[in-house]
């Protein structure tokens, strides 16, 4: 069976430009969320959603509901993703 290239939410490219443009280091991964974010001696790990009203996938879900590390996080702009990383309040 072939496995489809998972959908890129329209909001990751200003999410990533965002990051980036404070610092960041940012890698686009994709499983089993979509970034993982560097920041001044910190590690995010960032699945991003078009709107807070979309879903986990259930991938997603039973990851969110295991993850027993740090710094594990949903947003849907870039606004909460300098607020993640603590450069705006």
């Amino acid at each position: 069976m072939i496995r489809r290239a998972a959908r890129v939410d329209a909001n990751q490219a200003q999410i990533v430009s965002a990051l980036r443009a404070a610092g960041a280091y940012v890698w686009i991964i994709g499983l089993p969320v979509d970034l993982l974010v560097g920041y001044n001696n910190q590690t995010f790990l960032v699945e991003i959603k078009d709107g807070p009203k979309k879903s986990l996938t259930r991938l997603q879900q039973d990851f969110f509901g295991k993850w027993v590390g740090g710094g594990l996080h949903r947003i849907d702009n870039a606004e909460d993703a300098l607020k993640m990383i603590g450069v705006t309040q």
